[in-house]
């Protein structure tokens, strides 16, 4: 179930590496998930993520919280769980302002893939995870964020 619930979450990290214009505060919209709550910084040539579980006021909880640097270049870079290294990847390309693939992975073995569209607006990240690595009947799934 930890495996699981990590893997999720980072399909959802995934959605964040879509481009420098995705800079900020993201809310993920209402779904069978816990709601997160990611927030977006420069580091060097690419972007710091960091992901926080929200609680029911839209506070962030005092929970795991859950970090990937990535230079948006197509090369592994470690998935960190308050600072220690989890052992899962994400390769994510920045393919043009708007759009970006990710290649997940868990110990080296493929976990998913994601792509993610950002707005004309820049105010919605659109993401398409699939996960049917790690479970084929889990398939594809899309979840939006909202710039707060």
């Amino acid at each position: 179930m930890k495996r699981f619930a990590i893997g999720v979450l980072l399909a959802t990290i995934s959605s964040a590496a879509s481009a420098q214009l995705a800079i900020g505060t993201w809310i993920k919209r209402p779904s069978a998930a816990p709601p997160m709550m990611m927030v977006i910084e420069p580091a060097g040539p690419g972007v710091k993520i960091t992901y926080r579980m929200l609680g029911p006021n839209g506070a962030p909880l005092d929970q795991k919280t859950v970090t990937v640097v990535t230079a948006l270049d197509g090369k592994e870079s470690p998935v960190m769980m308050d600072g220690k290294e989890t052992g899962q990847t994400m390769a994510t390309q920045r393919i043009d302002p708007y759009h970006s693939s990710t290649i997940i992975r868990m110990q080296g073995k493929l976990f998913g893939t994601s792509k993610a569209e950002l707005s004309p607006d820049g105010k919605t990240l659109t993401v398409e995870n699939d996960m049917s690595a790690l479970n084929p009947s889990v398939g594809k799934q899309t979840e939006y964020w909202d710039r707060k």
